[in-house]
């Protein structure tokens, strides 16, 4: 039988569900699969710690979360064309002796958005945070057609690196930045909403921005997944937006993870049922 050693980097992660998430599916495969988290904030130490940790100690792969997907990179020996352009890791493979760093995240956000609600409008797209993962999506979006996203973030330097790096990419047109006093204006004129910070997470509750910024011409899509409805997407809901939350993202993008950690091609549709078990209980 085959195995497979993985884990989970990041903080705060003790909710997590990506670990029964890839061992059900590595059981119907006939894999003797072990996934583990490695919490920096439990056990002390930092990414770079880790992922040489976990090179020592035989692991196959790694999977790496807030707030640890641009920290890492400098611990890597090889980055994948995505997770260059990105400037974000979301995945590493141990392959001999090199460490390498992939994205699944944009693409697993990609596949999500574009099942749920393949026909919202995206002229205008406002997307709170500018991270690992807000690189991510926010190139996901672009990449579906998405007009304009403008990026706001608690930082601002961070919101107009990243709409500066979109923009390259993509065309001066496509991305921009903007403070989060202006937040007001934006949404009154957007199409969407994408929220990509941990906030209303089970260990950062609460709701992103004011809920009287929101209104129904909106649709709203959220990366967290841990609660599945957020005190954003219920805020949302109530009023009549479309809403996508965060599990669609999380299964697609371990989806293309197991494949990159196993050589396997694992079954999206049963691993989306799993997660629909796993969050009832």
């Amino acid at each position: 039988m085959a195995s497979f050693l993985v884990g989970l980097i990041g903080a705060g992660i003790g909710p997590s569900l990506s670990p029964p998430l890839h061992e059900q599916e590595a059981a119907h495969h006939g894999l003797h699969y072990v996934y583990r988290l490695l919490d920096t904030d439990r056990l002390g130490l930092d990414v770079g710690d880790l992922v040489r940790t976990a090179r020592r100690f035989g692991f196959d792969g790694l999977n790496i979360t807030h707030p640890c997907k641009q920290s890492v990179i400098p611990h890597l020996d090889e980055l994948s064309p995505d997770a260059r352009m990105l400037g974000a890791v979301n995945t590493v493979v141990f392959d001999g002796d090199r460490a390498v760093g992939h994205n699944t995240d944009w693409t697993g956000f990609a596949e999500s958005f574009a099942r749920a609600l393949p026909d919202a409008p995206t002229h205008r797209v406002v997307q709170l945070g500018a991270g690992g993962a807000g690189a991510a999506v926010a190139h996901a979006l672009l990449t579906l057609g998405a007009d304009l996203v403008t990026v706001v973030d608690a930082d601002p330097a961070r919101a107009r690196a990243l709409a500066g790096e979109l923009a390259g990419r993509f065309g001066a047109g496509r991305a921009r930045h903007a403070l989060q006093a202006e937040l007001p204006a934006l949404l009154a004129a957007a199409d969407g909403l994408m929220h990509a910070t941990p906030t209303g997470m089970a260990h950062h509750p609460g709701l992103p921005l004011p809920a009287e910024l929101l209104h129904p011409g909106l649709w709203v899509a959220d990366i967290v997944y841990r609660p599945l409805e957020t005190e954003l997407l219920r805020h949302a809901r109530a009023l009549g937006c479309r809403t996508l939350d965060g599990g669609g993202m999380v299964v697609f993008q371990a989806v293309h993870a197991f494949r990159l950690f196993t050589g396997r091609e694992p079954d999206a549709e049963r691993m989306l049922a799993h997660l629909t078990d796993l969050v009832a209980v």
